[in-house]
């Protein structure tokens, strides 16, 4: 299998991007396709970051964050929010770890998940208002630095901690990840975070701009790493392990991580 094939893969499995390409999702290619994840999240990025361009020129910052956001999660289907939301739903239940991974199993969602949902999408849009509030156009390329973190981390997790169905479930595929597949996901992150901390620059941001694009690519990447290690590590221990919708919990509690260090950075290094 081609190195496009796997890329095509890690697009078609994560987004919704209109890939032509009919991959037969077996656990070889789940594995080999990780590598590509952060290049996904720097296409979802970037689109993100066009649309807020579009959208802050015609509407003020709140509208045309919800437009970004609403954006975001379309280009995702949805697919790491419920996780989000299956996640919220067990581990927010205080039940054994047996009753937690039925919880997950359930299609349908509870109470807690779709508080958890709401609550998650309005510190979101809030991030995304601030930022786009608070910056020129030409610092919207640093919006690429969440979701490729974020989804690094993913590919982290399934390398370093255990499955918690064994061989059952989706995320079964990913069993037995090579730790250079999240070496190789890591350096493709790291490649994207210096493009994406250098195009402020060719589009005028200035040499005054340095000190906040260098803090960027150096805290988005260890915020990600430190929250994702202790959210990972509490989740597997109360669940003996990672699931699938674990996975995706942890992707969009990551994407506000960043977010928030973005508008951290945004506010004290003006």
């Amino acid at each position: 299998m081609s190195a496009r094939g796997d890329a095509s893969a890690a697009f078609q499995f994560l987004s919704r991007f209109p890939v032509k390409y009919s991959p037969d999702f077996s656990a070889e290619l789940l594995r080999r396709s990780v590598v590509y994840y952060p290049l996904v999240g720097a296409a979802i990025g970037l689109s993100a970051a066009l649309g807020a361009a579009a959208a802050a020129w015609l509407l003020p910052a709140w509208p045309a964050a919800v437009i970004t956001l609403i954006l975001w999660t379309g280009l995702t289907g949805g697919l790491h929010l419920d996780g989000w939301m299956d996640s919220a739903d067990a581990l927010l239940s205080y039940r054994s770890r047996e009753r937690m991974l039925e919880i997950m199993k359930d299609s349908r969602v509870g109470a807690m998940g779709v508080l958890a949902c709401v609550l998650l999408l309005l510190l979101k849009a809030s991030l995304l208002a601030a930022f786009i509030e608070g910056g020129a156009y030409s610092m919207l390329p640093l919006l690429l630095l969440p979701p490729v973190w974020s989804r690094w981390y993913m590919v982290r997790a399934m390398a370093r901690y255990p499955l918690a169905r064994g061989n059952e479930g989706l995320a079964a595929s990913f069993g037995g990840l090579p730790a250079r597949q999240e070496r190789r996901a890591r350096l493709t992150a790291a490649l994207l975070t210096l493009a994406a901390a250098a195009a402020p620059l060719a589009l005028g941001a200035g040499t005054g701009a340095w000190p906040r694009l260098a803090a960027a690519a150096i805290l988005a990447p260890a915020a990600a790493a430190a929250c994702g290690r202790l959210a990972a590590r509490r989740i597997s221990s109360r669940l003996g392990g990672l699931t699938g919708d674990v996975y995706g919990a942890l992707n969009e509690l990551l994407e506000a991580v960043v977010l928030l260090v973005l508008v951290l950075l945004q506010h004290n290094l003006q």
